[in-house]
């Protein structure tokens, strides 16, 4: 779902949301058995306590100790990896985070006696010695994030009542999809050479953003020229099959990019899909682990991790950034200024408007556009993940293999089939668990959301929203639920806790506009915009995180690392060289993704 497919929803036709909700002629015509949430024992109710979950130092302007080589604002996955990166090669970093705990989309919360994370639900590659995920993660946590290899069968598709598992590994892949689709073989074989062709562009795409001039406009140019850079997902395979479940089923991770086949980036598609065809991975640990890992790296150059920590604005001083100034009015001074806050927040909000402008950065706004926004169940369960029988894999549930029409469908009528629901059971994935947690289990629930459905409550603050908000809630909450309990009824009686997220909740911790989840639309569109880069035309401001290279883990790593290489230069481009090539002699492991015949 795009957000500009949610900003184009005509809200007038919505009418009040509570009152959709709760009119029964334009309640779903489906069956849901679940009424409401008092039909579940033991559901305790009551005001929300704060999460004891916490990584980095509480921001004081006493506790700084400057001079600081380089400030990054934000701390998730990009910002940490920048920081870590640049401290590795000696210098002293401040990492400035606004929430009250370090990580971004990567850290995790604790109420109730139960932990949940927001948004690292698994990782691919990153388990596998040698490739650059993993290489990535044992450079920057120093081998302090260690991770646990999920089910054979990773991922599940359930398309309209039909199962679809994905097994880990390239002939796995190709053998289990073969048997859902015995007449498509050749076009599956097909589809792996495609992804990783498309894949084997990535190495120019980050040397495009670092490159010297002549050399980053050549690169430019060949992959915006590139066939497989300008077509949608959805494009592609049609030219490889005619069959819409097959197109449905390797298509059924879009949630993991933000965007449908048809109006998806090709390339973002073969990242995804390549990135988790070996299987899927978890911190163990919990993802709270990931910023721990990272933030002693960032320390033993004198750097330090500060949360509680709001940025104002971006210090501008003779046409350069020279510095930030906090909420608090002090100004914090810095050659080098990295932000990690996504580029709609760095040029509408923090750098003033008149660089903004005199960068030409409305025009190249314009251009791109946000990702979706979306809603979170978290569940806690009075027993262990074993007892249970919850999986270390994900549930992957749609009505249709029409994505974009169901997209289409729930966006005009509050009450319609979600067009995607993502079922998570981090609590069997985590061997720490147990340990941590004692006999209990979480289980994490995701769908899209259009902001616009709770734009009515955006000037209200959090927690205290009224009545009409938590019935909406309500509803929300009453339908992913019954949604799990279809799929395994036997966790009724366990179900000890939940609370639902919004956009709003998004927009609250994280500090983005719409609530978006993934920064950037991945759309064909986005991937030919040159100006998405670490280096702006601001001299001595930089960016990193997933609006410059990609969403996830691994993409918002990867910015990181080229945003190392703007900042550095030379000394930065050794490091990437040392990361991205550590030895000519490719590994039996690394050369394990080499095409494949039919």
């Amino acid at each position: 779902m795009t957000h500009s497919e949610t900003q184009n929803t005509n809200t007038s036709s919505l009418g009040n949301i509570a009152e959709n909700v709760n009119s029964p002629e334009k309640a779903s015509q489906k069956a849901q058995p679940l009424k409401s949430l008092d039909e579940i024992p033991n559901m305790p109710t009551g005001p929300l306590t704060p999460s004891t979950l916490r990584s980095g130092v509480r921001y004081r302007a006493s506790r700084l100790n400057g001079p600081y080589d380089a400030i990054v604002i934000g701390s998730g996955m990009g910002g940490l990896t920048t920081a870590a990166c640049l401290s590795k090669l000696g210098k002293k970093v401040l990492v400035l985070e606004q929430h009250y705990t370090a990580g971004g989309f990567t850290h995790a919360y604790e109420r109730n006696g139960y932990e949940w994370d927001i948004g690292v639900h698994y990782v691919g590659d990153i388990g596998h010695e040698g490739t650059l995920a993993w290489r990535l993660n044992e450079f920057i946590s120093e081998g302090r994030l260690c991770w646990e290899p999920m089910d054979e069968h990773y991922d599940t598709f359930i398309i309209d009542g039909d199962e679809y598992s994905l097994k880990a590994g390239k002939q796995g892949f190709i053998d289990s999809l073969t048997a859902y689709f015995p007449q498509e073989r050749v076009a599956i074989v097909t589809y792996i050479k495609k992804i990783s062709e498309c894949a084997k562009l990535v190495k120019n795409y980050a040397l495009g953003k670092i490159a010297p001039w002549p050399v980053k406009a050549w690169l430019n140019y060949a992959l915006n020229d590139h066939e497989l850079m300008q077509k949608t997902t959805y494009d592609v395979l049609r030219e490889l099959t005619q069959n819409e479940r097959l197109i449905a089923v390797l298509t059924g991770q879009w949630g993991d990019l933000g965007l449908p086949p048809k109006t998806s980036s090709f390339m973002m598609h073969a990242l995804i899909a390549k990135h988790y065809i070996y299987g899927g991975y978890y911190p163990i640990g919990g993802s709270s682990r990931i910023a721990n890992s990272i933030i002693p790296t960032i320390q033993q150059n004198g750097g330090e991790v500060f949360t509680y920590a709001r940025v104002n604005k971006i210090v501008i001083e003779n046409e350069r950034a020279a510095g930030v100034e906090m909420t608090g009015g002090e100004i914090i001074r810095s050659p080098s200024i990295i932000s990690n806050a996504g580029v709609f927040n760095t040029f509408e909000k923090l750098v003033p408007m008149n660089t903004s402008v005199a960068a030409h950065y409305p025009q190249k706004l314009s251009s791109v556009k946000p990702s979706l926004g979306h809603l979170s169940l978290y569940i806690g369960l009075k027993a262990d993940a074993q007892t249970l029988g919850l999986p270390k894999s994900n549930f992957w549930i749609y009505p249709s293999d029409q994505y974009s029409q169901d997209i289409e469908n729930y966006q005009n009528n509050v009450n319609a089939d979600f067009p995607v629901v993502y079922i998570s059971f981090p609590s069997a994935k985590d061997p720490s668990w147990k340990h941590r947690h004692g006999d209990t289990a979480t289980i994490e629930i995701i769908a899209p959301a259009p902001y616009e459905w709770f734009k009515s409550w955006e000037d209200k603050a959090w927690g205290q929203r009224g009545s009409d908000y938590e019935s909406l809630k309500n509803h929300f909450s009453t339908r992913l639920m019954d949604i799990l309990l279809n799929k395994m009824p036997h966790l009724a009686p366990f179900i000890d806790y939940y609370e639902l997220s919004t956009p709003l909740s998004t927009q609250h911790f994280s500090n983005y506009k719409w609530g978006e989840m993934y920064g950037l639309d991945h759309s064909p569109q986005r991937f030919q915009q040159n100006w998405l880069k670490p280096k702006t035309p601001i001299k001595g401001l930089h960016l990193t995180g997933q609006d410059i290279f990609s969403c996830g883990v691994v993409g918002a790593m990867l910015a990181g690392l080229v945003c190392t290489v703007s900042v550095e230069g030379i000394k930065g481009m050794r490091l990437y060289k040392k990361i991205m090539n550590p030895s000519k002699q490719r590994s039996r492991k690394q050369k394990r993704f080499d095409l494949v015949e039919p």
